[in-house]
C-alpha cells in the first residue's frame, strides 16, 4: 500500500516581509522600554548625570539580526557596574565645596541584574517583546 501526496504552498511575502518588520519595531520598543525601566527605576549610579541621561543609550546597529544592546559609553561605567561594594550615594549630597551632587535612590553596582535571569524583573523583556509584536503584527 502506497500513498502519493502533493502539496502546492504559496507564500504571501508582503505579509512575511510585514511580520519582519513587527518583529523588529517590537524588538527597538522593547530596548527603549528596558532603557526606561533602568532609568525609571533609579538603579544607575548617578553624580551629573552624564553616565544615565547621556552616555548610556540603545544602540540597533544589528536590529536587522535580532541583535539591540544598551551601551553606556563613558569609561568608568565598566568599573562602576563590576563593583557593587562602592559606596554609592543615594541621596542629593554636597562636597566640601559647596557643589550639590545629584543621587539616584537605588543606586549601585550590577544594576542591570533585576532584569537578568533569577531577578525580580526577569521576564520584563519577553512580556514587553510579545505585548508590542502582537501590537506591531495586529494579532
Amino acid at each position: 500500500m502506497s500513498f502519493s501526496v502533493t502539496s502546492k504552498i504559496k507564500l504571501n511575502l508582503p505579509v512575511l516581509k510585514q511580520i519582519d518588520m513587527a518583529q523588529q519595531t517590537a524588538l527597538r520598543n522593547t530596548t527603549d522600554a528596558l532603557l526606561t525601566q533602568i532609568k525609571n527605576n533609579q538603579v544607575m549610579p548617578f553624580d551629573t548625570g552624564n553616565l544615565q541621561n547621556e552616555s548610556t543609550f540603545a544602540d540597533y546597529a544589528n536590529l536587522a539580526e535580532g541583535e539591540t544592546k544598551i551601551v553606556s559609553s563613558t569609561p568608568y561605567a565598566r568599573r562602576l557596574y563590576f563593583h557593587p561594594e562602592y559606596n554609592f550615594h543615594r541621596t542629593v549630597w554636597v562636597d566640601k565645596d559647596g557643589k550639590k551632587h545629584g543621587a539616584n535612590k537605588n543606586a549601585g553596582g550590577k544594576w542591570l541584574t533585576p532584569w537578568l535571569k533569577g531577578g525580580t524583573r526577569q521576564n520584563f523583556c519577553q512580556k514587553a517583546f510579545a505585548r508590542f509584536y502582537k501590537q506591531e503584527a495586529g494579532l
